[in-house]
């Protein structure tokens, strides 16, 4: 087995996303749930991608499955680490992005990395460090009013440095629209100038090719799924994998299929919206759930009487309640 890059993503749908990328890119990628049991047989892949469920825990416990799942990868062999996390930057001013960088980096040895969420194609952009959604400031989308992670602060810098020990620069486009040489040069101008991590500008995929390149030797950097464009073809260029045509060929799975979804998000909520129109749908209710009902053996119940040739949905998935106004107010 020969690894050569392995990721820590932040939740399940994240690393499903990067698993996606670096296929796209021809590299033979594993996803796996959670840290591997000792002993477990592996797959042979490039990459494996190590999905965690750290992203709102308190930091401590993220610090700790993070680390732990470092310390897997690094077992198997893995020469670069990705840290990710999503193209929103999601995160409080008290992590968990920034303490498990820096985390990871002291247990690495390294003292410079790079923070990337952007993905173009998808509509995240950044430009002098302010990260947007579409055609508006992520502080203006709809993660504004997100439950768990609001984010109302569209300066990455600002909201990596209340996370961090280290101080947070910013490569701009500038020098991104130059070029990977241009960009290593960004990078040892902050090192040196005392900075522990940058912030990079992106607004074309083209950028995020040129940022992997930049960063080919360092041995970790953290980014949204959309980093992972430029990081197979720095091994490709070391004659570390070929071409990889099959990296998306998988062996057929035959079996009954059942769709889980627990985001809040906006894009969710319409998917779900859609497929509960054309498909079985089962819905949980939070509350239930929190009063001790048994909600997963009525979602089983309901969903063996239903498997069969079409998927079905089991979904969590609902709007935020309205905010409710001050007393007196009308």
């Amino acid at each position: 087995m020969t690894v050569l890059l392995g990721a820590i993503a932040d939740d399940l749908t994240g690393a499903t996303d990067l698993c996606n990328t670096l296929v796209r890119r021809g590299m033979r990628t594993v996803q796996l749930i959670d840290v591997p049991a000792q002993g477990t047989e592996m797959l042979d892949a490039e990459a494996f991608v190590v999905a965690l469920k750290s992203r709102t825990i308190p930091p401590a416990e993220a610090i700790e499955k993070s680390l732990a799942a470092l310390a897997w990868l690094r077992q198997a062999g893995a020469r670069q680490i990705l840290f990710k996390y999503c193209s929103t930057f999601d995160s409080t001013d008290a992590g968990n992005i920034g303490p498990v960088a820096e985390a990871l980096m002291d247990a690495l040895g390294t003292d410079f990395t790079l923070f990337c969420p952007a993905f173009p194609e998808n509509g995240r952009t950044i430009y002098l460090g302010y990260l947007f959604v579409g055609d508006v400031l992520l502080s203006e989308s709809s993660m504004r009013d997100h439950p768990l992670t609001p984010m109302r602060d569209p300066s990455l810098v600002r909201v990596l440095q209340r996370q961090c020990c280290g101080k947070v620069g910013l490569v701009p486009q500038f020098d991104v629209s130059r070029g990977a040489a241009a960009i290593r040069d960004a990078f040892a101008s902050l090192r040196q100038a005392g900075y522990r991590h940058a912030i990079v500008d992106t607004i074309e995929d083209s950028d995020l090719e040129a940022i992997g390149e930049a960063a080919a030797d360092f041995p970790m950097i953290t980014g949204g799924s959309g980093i992972a464009l430029g990081l197979p073809e720095n091994f490709r260029r070391q004659g570390l994998i070929g071409d990889s045509a099959a990296a998306d060929v998988l062996p057929p799975v035959a079996g009954a299929a059942v769709v889980l979804s627990g985001s809040c998000s906006e894009a969710t909520r319409a998917q779900v919206a859609y497929m509960g129109e054309r498909a079985p749908l089962f819905t949980i209710d939070p509350i239930a759930v929190a009063a001790g009902r048994g909600v997963a053996e009525e979602a089983l119940a309901w969903a063996t009487s239903r498997l069969g040739d079409r998927p079905i949905l089991i979904s969590a998935t609902a709007a935020a309640l309205p905010k409710r106004g001050r007393a007196g107010s009308s």
